[in-house]
């Protein structure tokens, strides 16, 4: 059927658009605060990108990838995340030659073949942010906090941060091998999934949710059992710049992420109020990942917000402001002469930054009305004959019911004088 559109995405309509405007200028708002430029990618890029970044043995490039060969017979995948494009437009703009730390902010669709459920949209959307350029405890905490300060500005509280550090190339092989020898015994009770984890990344049998490998995993050694001296004190500091910004997080020794690329410092936020998947935004440090694309060595961190399970948890919690009607002010006309005057008028209203609209349709008056109050403009501007005759036309006050005449050249000023906020 041509009119439905593809599973797993959603049209973003008058009505819901001002919603995601709102979100999306207050993520705006908050970067811009914390020092970050906004860096728009490509929405595809080579496969390889991906491969490489994400990490071929995630689930991500294993089995959620939109890719497809152009007509060049390049394979090119459609982004299922922003970080790994990121870093590529940093690297090939040279934004590493300019003054460090880089700090990046990106708004925009991901793709992902994923089964659809409440906040998980096959095309879905992502707030993020990164910083190249520095290994500084305190960035990991001021991009957590970040993060944190971003949900408050938009209302949500009770969400809790997660945090964990997951080591480096010196004590990654020590995890490895600390979780090949506790699984091994129970290899064959794991589900099918953790049993293709166990010999390509055991880090990740940790996070399963399944509940027979999640009551196996329940003593597995953790990441804080195996960290090495420089990942541990790089952790402990980072704890102690969350404490001066007096920012609350949980300790979660288990917590390790989907991406192969992140090092030391991990999180995710964590939201009681949309169902069984429960993350709305995570994160974390990623200090190799650069050169895995191609670059000089160089640390990095950031993070990516869902802006749909944000959307469903400010809907559930009554987040959103009242939004300002489009248009504020319709303009009911009743006659030739006086809808020339109204569309000259119309212009007026425009001009001094007021949205108006008038009837093309030749209603009635009271059609017209009808019609103005569907729209939800606050005031209604009514112009006959008789009206212009006296230089005047009916402002109404579409709220209040109040209605009153005024000059047509005190029109733009009264209006002005008694927009509502």
């Amino acid at each position: 059927m041509l009119t439905s559109r593809p599973r797993g995405t959603a049209d973003i309509v008058p009505g819901q658009v001002e919603k995601w405007q709102y979100i999306e200028s207050v993520a705006a708002t908050v970067a811009g605060e914390y020092g970050y430029r906004e860096v728009r990618t490509p929405i595809f890029e080579h496969t390889e990108l991906f491969v490489r970044g994400v990490g071929e043995d995630t689930d991500i490039v294993e089995k959620e990838m939109y890719t497809f060969r152009d007509r060049g017979d390049r394979s090119i995948t459609l982004r299922p995340e922003n970080t790994a494009a990121v870093v590529r437009a940093y690297l090939e703009n040279n934004l590493y030659a300019g003054p460090q730390p880089v700090k990046l902010y990106y708004v925009g669709p991901m793709f992902r073949y994923d089964r659809p459920q409440a906040g998980r949209l096959r095309q879905f959307h992502q707030f993020g942010v990164e910083l190249f350029g520095t290994h500084h405890p305190a960035t990991d905490a001021e991009v957590m906090a970040m993060a944190m300060d971003f949900y408050s500005r938009l209302g949500l509280t009770g969400l809790e941060l997660h945090v964990n550090s997951v080591g480096c190339a010196h004590c990654r092989p020590v995890m490895r091998e600390s979780l090949l020898n506790f699984f091994a015994p129970v290899y064959e009770e794991l589900c099918p999934n953790c049993q293709n984890r166990y010999r390509r990344n055991p880090l990740r049998l940790l996070d399963c949710k399944a509940e027979r490998c999640a009551a196996l995993s329940h003593k597995a050694p953790t990441t804080a059992d195996c960290l090495c001296d420089q990942c541990r004190t790089h952790f402990d500091q980072v704890q102690r710049y969350m404490g001066d910004l007096g920012v609350h997080y949980v300790l979660d020794t288990r917590l390790v992420r989907g991406l192969d690329y992140y090092t030391h410092t991990a999180f995710e936020i964590m939201a009681s109020d949309i169902g069984a998947q429960s993350s709305i935004g995570a994160g974390g440090r990623y200090n190799g990942l650069i050169e895995a694309v191609g670059g000089a060595p160089a640390p990095g961190i950031g993070f990516a917000l869902g802006l749909e399970r944000i959307m469903l948890s400010m809907e559930k919690k009554d987040c959103f402001p009242k939004a300002r009607p489009i248009p504020e002010v319709f303009l009911a006309v009743t006659g030739e002469h006086a809808g020339r005057e109204a569309f000259k008028l119309l212009a007026a209203l425009r001009a001094a930054n007021i949205s108006a609209d008038m009837d093309y349709q030749g209603r009635s008056l009271k059609a017209q009305m009808k019609h103005a109050g569907k729209l939800g403009v606050w005031y209604t501007v009514i112009i006959g004959q008789d009206e212009l005759q006296r230089g005047c036309v009916a402002l109404r006050d579409m709220a209040a019911g109040d209605q009153r005449e005024i000059g047509i050249s005190e029109l733009v000023s009264a209006i002005k004088s008694n927009r509502q906020s």
